[in-house]
């Protein structure tokens, strides 16, 4: 077994598609380029992204985070962002956003805790 990557390596975080035909596709952004959410996965979550709201052609109610850089605004910050905010993902209301922004999400009181412990028993099997 080959033993893990002990180096403090985090390209993982983030990388900049210089090929891709719509680069930049939210203009804005200061830091290098982070594709790695290109498709953001706090769409389903609320979130302090500036963000519209417009109805599909089948009637469901959809964001348009067209207009949002947080996920894309440099390597560090934008993972930084993600994780933050996927701890304790709140599903979206299918409201427009408030003013200001949804603030970020706060644990009950033991979540984190029990997340651990779920963690924690999930690697020793004990599913």
């Amino acid at each position: 077994m080959e033993p893990k990557d002990t180096t403090l390596n985090e390209a993982f975080k983030g990388f900049t598609n210089r090929d891709c035909p719509f680069l930049p596709c939210h203009p804005g952004v200061t830091r290098a380029f982070n594709c790695l959410f290109c498709y953001c996965p706090l769409i389903a979550y609320d979130c302090p992204g500036p963000y519209e709201i417009y109805t599909d052609r089948n009637g469901l109610v959809r964001k348009d985070c067209s207009a949002c850089t947080l996920p894309h605004d440099g390597y560090q910050q934008s993972w930084n962002f993600i994780q933050k905010w996927l701890e304790f993902p709140q599903p979206w209301s299918g409201q427009p956003q408030t003013d200001p922004p949804t603030p970020r999400p706060r644990p009950v009181e033991g979540a984190t805790e029990a997340v651990a412990e779920a963690h924690r028993r999930h690697r020793e099997g004990e599913v």
